[in-house]
């Protein structure tokens, strides 16, 4: 569905020759000798419902947001996938297909926060139709996904857009959030969380996955967590020594690979998945 009746707000002129489509090339990486789909040039954000099975459906969402750089979207290694695992743990995925381009690290950008809130709304909206808990709605985001999860956690509560029905009405705080390899969250090379993402007591709470040897820089996770720990929010971090970055929900030799099972272990214990 989309996200917005009509013009979504902050919206840009989409130049000829510039309408939504896969990117990528032959000459693009594999990702555990798979392609990977790379949707470029997105301008008519949507959310796509992707339901847990009725026998195993816990009434908890996860909201989806791929990665890509604020350039493309990572759609099935960051999206699609991952409605299929949590969906396989009893949980309903929301997958959101957010601007790109001309949209990046808030705040100079806009548009993305405004689809992230609007998508939490949305799922919340429906949360009876799709029997769901409006209180167990969540966020996970990877790379630049996770660093507009961070954005969301800060700014939740913030007038991002001229609400324009009921869905606005809503709260757009997530009630969780894993940030798996995000970036944009360290300022500069100072080793201090950016002062767009620093946690605020609305903040919820997180869960981060990086490796050490990521080339986004594993700072970007602790000086995060780290921020999360001065805030009071409960955070749980998982650093490995290698993985580098990309590689989704894909298995591979790397125990960092497996962090989906750490991921439902922590929403066990949060109470997100438990009967």
């Amino acid at each position: 569905m989309p996200l917005w009746p009509g013009t979504p707000p902050g919206a840009t002129n989409v130049p000829a020759g510039e309408q939504e489509h896969d990117t990528t090339t032959p000459s693009d990486n594999l990702i555990a000798g798979k392609r990977v789909a790379r949707i470029g040039f997105v301008s008519k954000p949507t959310l796509a419902f992707y339901p847990a099975a009725t026998g195993k459906n816990t009434g908890a969402a996860v909201v989806v947001f791929p990665g890509g750089a604020y350039r493309i979207l990572a759609y099935d290694l960051e999206g699609t996938e991952v409605c299929d695992w949590l969906n396989s743990i009893g949980v309903n995925c929301a997958l959101v297909k957010y601007r790109v381009p001309d949209a990046g690290p808030f705040p100079k950008y806009t548009q993305d926060l405004a689809d992230a809130q609007r998508a939490v709304r949305i799922v919340r909206q429906h949360a009876s139709e799709w029997q769901l808990d409006a209180n167990r709605v969540g966020v996970l985001g990877f790379s630049a996904g996770g660093h507009l999860v961070a954005v969301l956690g800060a700014h939740a509560a913030d007038a991002i857009y001229p609400a324009i029905d009921n869905t606005d009405k809503l709260s757009a705080r997530p009630d969780f959030t894993l940030l798996i390899y995000p970036g944009y969250l360290e300022l500069e090379d100072t080793h201090t969380v950016h002062p767009e993402v620093k946690p605020v007591a609305l903040t919820p709470p997180s869960f981060l996955i990086q490796a050490e040897d990521d080339p986004v820089k594993v700072e970007n996770a602790w000086v995060y967590y780290e921020a999360l720990k001065q805030a009071k929010v409960p955070a749980e971090m998982h650093l490995y020594a290698n993985g580098g970055h990309g590689y989704g929900l894909r298995p591979t030799k790397l125990p960092v690979t497996h962090w989906p099972d750490l991921a439902a272990t922590w929403l066990r214990t949060l109470g997100i998945t438990t009967p």
